[in-house]
């Protein structure tokens, strides 16, 4: 990774934070885009939405990869028609402006490594949904398409695109920042029948399959970011239960569920079995193929996790 130049967006969000110290700590150059005044040579000041300044293509010359990862948080408030419009401007514009600058940079970028969700696919049938898969139906499908679509104006100027099509990743923050407390306290339980399933992959699989898509030539389009092995909502429940040795007696019913989240109770009561077809078939390998040594990583003391 020395001497690589990389810009990403969203370099204060989970994964972004994470790329960014990884990629560092090899030596690679990097260059957070900002929704304030930059600070410094590696920060690059935008305005994501509205009328504001989109990045300057001359700052975008001749880098190696732009990852975008900028988006309002999917889940945890209710699906009102505003803030359905709030997680659509917040991914497709930036996505539009980005990718317009980065067709006029001068050199162009070697790649654009475009956030994305398995949301693409809605419900899946029990074989599961590789990259060939049909698009879903609902909200989070329609928004995926077009926020993939957002991405055209570099695909257009011959740059290659990726679009990281994540599932569940597993990490102190995010999904499970709100669960583990839970199940500390012997409080955790399946979510609904527990039979849907959920596409999952550790932090640590996620930052390294995005290093290898920055230098894998071959690898373009839609790229499902998943373990090998996605589980039902029993088996990670019972799993997380079994990492943090405390009982799991609990459960949320469908019902409940729906009362306190509205339409976000689709998206975590659908079956969502999602397979990495690209990165299979590519030979990447994973570091926590199964749920057991992904959570196993999660819950170890603070200081000893990436």
């Amino acid at each position: 990774m020395k001497n690589l130049r990389v810009a990403i967006s969203g370099g204060s969000g989970l994964i972004g934070s994470a790329l960014a110290r990884d990629l560092t700590a090899d030596g690679a150059e990097v260059i957070r885009l900002v929704r304030r005044p930059a600070r410094g040579a590696d920060e690059l000041s935008w305005t994501p939405t509205g009328e504001g300044a989109a990045p300057d293509p001359r700052a975008l010359a001749g880098c190696d990869a732009v990852v975008h990862l900028a988006g309002a948080p999917i889940a945890g408030r209710r699906w009102t028609a505003a803030r359905k419009a709030e997680l659509r401007a917040s991914r497709v514009e930036p996505t539009t402006k980005l990718a317009r600058a980065m067709a006029a940079a001068d050199p162009p970028p070697r790649v654009l490594l475009c956030g994305s969700a398995i949301g693409y696919y809605g419900g899946t049938a029990e074989a599961g949904a590789d990259e060939r898969a049909p698009q879903g139906s609902g909200f989070l499908a329609d928004l995926v398409r077009d926020w993939e679509a957002a991405t055209a104006p570099v695909a257009r100027a011959g740059i290659r695109v990726v679009n990281l099509r994540s599932g569940i990743v597993l990490a102190r923050g995010g999904m499970l920042k709100p669960l583990i407390p839970l199940f500390r306290l012997g409080l955790g339980g399946r979510i609904g029948s527990g039979r849907q399933y959920l596409s999952w992959i550790s932090l640590t699989d996620e930052i390294r399959a995005i290093r290898r898509l920055i230098e894998d030539n071959e690898l373009a389009g839609p790229v499902n970011l998943t373990a090998p092995n996605p589980v039902t909502n029993a088996e990670f429940t019972r799993a997380l239960a079994a990492a943090l040795r405390r009982p799991a007696l609990f459960a949320v019913p469908e019902f409940a569920l729906r009362a306190a989240l509205g339409e976000v109770a689709n998206e975590l009561l659908v079956s969502a079995r999602v397979i990495p077809g690209k990165l299979t078939a590519a030979g990447f390998s994973f570091r926590h193929p199964d749920i057991e040594s992904a959570l196993s990583e999660v819950v170890r003391p603070a200081a000893t996790v990436p």
